[in-house]
């Protein structure tokens, strides 16, 4: 094996060892499992401990898995029967609507695109399945930040620098966002016209399962009054909540 391994290679190896190891290891037990130098795995790791992925224990000089990689791996858990279980509702919302739709999960101040279902003749749209979009200009994001507690949209969005633009168009402050959401809240689903593409505007309605912070949303040319919308929405984010509750 040749002992130069590309930085990406060396950390995803070093994950998926430590991974299978039941306590922390020290560095140099990581570097002869894995054939590295000895330096180059002192800087990976350190590298990795910058990100969260792994944690340094000093007292033992011992490293071990960080709470940035379990995160991956409790999204994943959460995503995988979540695009599975709303693939078919989804289908269904676009036959019923003729207009495209897609689910999508929180991640941080972002949403992240799992599903997208194009509706036939359609124009194309910016969001496609592995697509981050500033949640708090998508209706998709509005309407799983309404469903958050307000401490957690203040520690997601403390002050103005915390929110950009695509269009020119969007809250542009906490004050902003926070009565956006208030709105969101009182109706059941959140809305967007032109604020992520000029001539299209969507609506959503927020999945609300467990620790499952999703959403599914409908977007088209901004010709469709969003009443014809809605509630076709809300449905399918129901019946996707049913599905997934025990």
């Amino acid at each position: 094996m040749a002992r130069t391994v590309p930085a990406a290679t060396a950390a995803l190896r070093t994950l998926r060892f430590l991974s299978g190891q039941p306590v922390p290891v020290a560095a140099a037990r990581i570097a002869e499992a894995l054939d590295l130098p000895r330096s180059s795995t002192y800087h990976l790791l350190t590298a990795m401990a910058d990100e969260g992925f792994v944690v340094h224990y000093p007292d033992d000089r011992t490293w071990g898995i960080g709470i940035a990689a379990w995160e991956v791996g409790h999204g994943f858990a959460r995503q995988e029967p979540l695009a599975r279980l709303a693939r078919i509702p989804l289908a269904r919302l676009v036959d019923q609507v003729g207009e495209s739709a897609h689910l999508v999960v929180l991640h941080g101040t972002d949403v992240l695109y799992v599903i997208e279902e194009r509706a036939p003749s359609r124009p194309p749209l910016v969001t496609a399945v592995g697509v981050r979009l500033p949640a708090h200009l998508t209706a998709s994001g509005r309407a799983i930040l309404a469903s958050l507690p307000s401490s957690q949209i203040t520690a997601l969005y403390p002050h103005r620098d915390a929110f950009t633009s695509r269009t020119g168009a969007g809250p542009t402050s906490p004050t902003e966002l926070r009565r956006l959401l208030a709105t969101t809240r009182q109706r059941g689903y959140a809305t967007e016209d032109g604020e992520v593409t000029a001539g299209f505007a969507s609506v959503a309605a927020p999945i609300e399962a467990g620790t499952i912070h999703a959403s599914v949303a409908v977007t088209w040319s901004t010709h469709v009054p969003v009443d014809d919308l809605s509630e076709a929405v809300r449905s399918t984010a129901a019946e996707i909540t049913r599905r997934l509750l025990p």
